[in-house]
């Protein structure tokens, strides 16, 4: 077990030239320079892009769907760090409605679960593949309002990691926060970012 030290790459525009902040968090096995090279791929030019790097590129050790107590305690250090990492763009002048989030796999799932546990009005995310995390979702956990926040998950169907009825569950408990949630089902896709979802964040989350 393990948790993680705070280590934050940052790129895109200086914060204080910047419109907006991204936060991007990386899947499993990947990298926090990994995942900036996808943000090139979205309308976020003029953001100020923050990816935090997972301790041995892994958030939590076991899959999403296992007993939370089975990933602790990495899975709520990785929430502390991601708290960290909005503090920051809070502290570089960010207001939440100008923060946004991008994730895949496992860094979407944590996506999700950051934002759902803190809920209020952020610019936006986008969750490639992921759900909310637990063996069971403990509704309690999840607190807030969205306030209309647009929020795009995308998944295959079927995928080797995330089942589309977890997916499902999750848009249904950010729906109930007044998130302004748009699913996209690819099915047959393999486990990765198409092209077309990249299209759809950019058309409904980075306008």
């Amino acid at each position: 077990m393990y948790t993680h030290s705070k280590q934050i790459s940052i790129g895109g525009a200086p914060a204080a030239n910047a419109k907006a902040a991204l936060i991007m968090l990386h899947g499993r096995g990947a990298s926090a320079a990994d995942i900036m090279r996808l943000a090139r791929e979205f309308n976020a030019t003029e953001m100020t892009v923050y990816a935090p790097q997972a301790t041995n590129n892994s958030w939590y050790p076991y899959s999403f769907l296992a007993p939370a107590e089975e990933n602790e305690p990495a899975l709520s250090s990785a929430l502390a760090i991601v708290d960290e990492v909005v503090a920051q763009a809070l502290a570089d002048g960010f207001t939440a409605d100008k923060i946004y989030f991008a994730g895949f796999s496992q860094g979407a799932c944590l996506t999700l679960e950051y934002i759902t546990r803190n809920a209020k009005q952020y610019g936006g995310a986008v969750a490639f593949t992921g759900g909310l995390i637990g063996e069971e979702l403990n509704l309690n956990n999840y607190k807030g309002d969205f306030a209309g926040t647009p929020v795009l998950i995308t998944t295959g169907d079927p995928d080797p990691h995330v089942p589309l009825s977890r997916v499902k569950e999750s848009v249904a408990v950010l729906k109930g926060m007044n998130a302004n949630v748009t699913l996209k089902v690819y099915k047959g896709r393999q486990h990765t970012i198409s092209y077309d979802e990249i299209a759809l964040a950019n058309k409904l989350v980075f306008i």
